[in-house]
Order: structure tokens, then sequence, then C-alpha cells
């Protein structure tokens, strides 16, 4: 089998090329310079970029697909990825979306996600879909200098998922893709938090103190707007990864990180202390 990967100059694409390092998989990156060295190829090309894609992926039978950086045009990137990792032969590709992909998800990006799964449906592969919750290791990053996380996030809760388990996952998948041919795994961790919980208890392993304070949505807006320099889409992405908590849309606990890698998924401090 050869295994090529997108994503490896990235925290979870890293730790995904590092846990396949004995299979001296392909990446296919955007920056050589910063790919890691993990004796095998290292490739250039874009998701934008087709034929260069093309030509990266030729010979490959799976394909390890990182969604890519948000903008305005990430559908038609990944459109352009996917039809190229077609052309270029490749077999299966194993692609991380979001738990809430939809047409009509509440947080925004998770439409870009279900356009891209549309992608890969119609393609002519075989997929693994890896439906990632919101990441665990984001909470302390959503807070301000003070340790506040604002935001209209209300009493909803959210299942966090470890980023070092969705890399767990898509390790253990990569490694005996025919065995998950077709799977659409939902990766959340082991319980759902409201964000006052999740910032409380994110302080502990950090050693700060994070609480939470609600926003209205108008509020929310009118605070990013004045603190960012960011177009309308940018700010709805912001701004609805708070509603998506308050209306449930992120909720579900599931156990398929054990499922699949046969270890518990980490709770919200494991993950912070990157255990």
């Amino acid at each position: 089998m050869t295994l090529a990967l997108t994503g490896s100059t990235g925290a979870l694409g890293g730790r995904v090329a590092r846990l396949l390092a004995d299979l001296h998989p392909r990446l296919v990156v955007r920056d050589p310079a910063r790919a890691p060295d993990l004796g095998g190829d290292v490739v250039r090309a874009s998701y934008g970029e087709q034929e260069a894609s093309v030509r990266a992926l030729e010979g490959v039978d799976t394909l390890f697909m990182v969604s890519g950086a948000e903008a305005p045009d990430r559908r038609a990137q990944h459109r352009a990825f996917i039809e190229a990792a077609a052309r270029a032969g490749v077999s299966h590709l194993v692609y991380t979306s979001f738990s809430g992909a939809a047409p009509d998800a509440t947080f925004t990006l998770g439409r870009d996600h279900v356009d891209a799964e549309e992608a890969i449906a119609g393609s002519g592969m075989t997929s693994t879909v890896l439906r990632d919750n919101f990441y665990a290791e984001m909470v302390p990053l959503f807070a301000d200098e003070a340790g506040v996380v604002r935001g209209p996030a209300g009493d909803g809760a959210v299942a966090l998922v470890s980023r070092l388990d969705v890399a767990d996952v898509a390790a253990a998948v990569l490694r005996t893709p025919a065995a998950h041919r077709g799977a659409v795994y939902e990766l959340t961790g082991p319980e759902a938090l409201t964000l006052a919980e999740a910032a409380r208890r994110a302080g502990a392993p950090l050693g700060r103190d994070l609480r939470y304070e609600e926003e209205t949505v108008e509020e929310a807006y009118a605070s990013r707007r004045a603190a960012f320099d960011a177009e309308d889409w940018q700010l709805d992405a912001w701004v609805s990864t708070y509603t998506a908590i308050a209306d449930g849309s992120v909720s579900r606990v599931t156990g398929d990180v054990e499922r699949v890698t046969g270890h518990p998924a980490r709770t919200l401090e494991d993950a912070l202390r990157g255990a």
C-alpha cells in the first residue's frame, strides 16, 4: 500500500505522520521546508492546484485528507483536490470532517464539510469519514488575557474531542483502510460539557483561572467585529461555534474513539496535558 498524508505541517497531520512513520508515507504539503523528516517522499501541492495535486498523488492507494484552512473558497479547494485524487487513481480517501456536518449546520463551516463529503461520495473512491467534534485543545485559546471565554453558548453542551484521539483514530484507520471502508466515525470526548464547565476545568492543568461569560449573539458579533478586521463569513464561523453549542448540535457523545483505537477517549484535562 502506498500511503499519502496531507496536513503534516500542522498539529493533527503532524501527529498522524509520526504515528505512521514506519509506513514511510508520502507527505503532500504546501511548504516542503516545514514537513517533518520521516525519511520518506515529500511533494509540494496545495488543494487549489489540481494539476500539481494529480502529480503529487500518482501511485497513491490510500490518502489522508485533512480539511483545508478556513477560507471563503474552501469548498472549491476541497473539490479540486478530491477530483485530483480520483484522477490520480487513489482508491481510498480518509477525510477529517465535522460532527455536525450538514447543509444547514448551525456551525457554518460544517456546511463546507458536508459539501466535501458529497464530493467524495461522487468521486468513485471508497472512503472513511472522521467527523470530529470541536477540539478540546482549543478551549484555552478562546479565552482573553483575563482568562474569560465569552460567547452565546448558553447552557448548551459540547462533546469536545482531543486532537490526540483524532490522530490515533486516523492512524488506526490508515493502517488497515479496508477494515474501515464506508465507515463514518463521529469522534467525541467521553462527556458533554457546558462551556462554563469546560472553561473552569481547562484552567487546572494549565495553572490558570478560566471562566465563561455569556454574550448575546448581537454582542458576540459586535465584540469580534471591533477586535478583528474580518469578513462576514469569518464572523459567522466564529459566532456559530458558540450557537452550535447552545442549540445542542455538538452535544452527542459516542464511543467511536474507543471502538477504533481500543483506548478510551481522553478527558478535557488529559487533552490539555498532552497525555
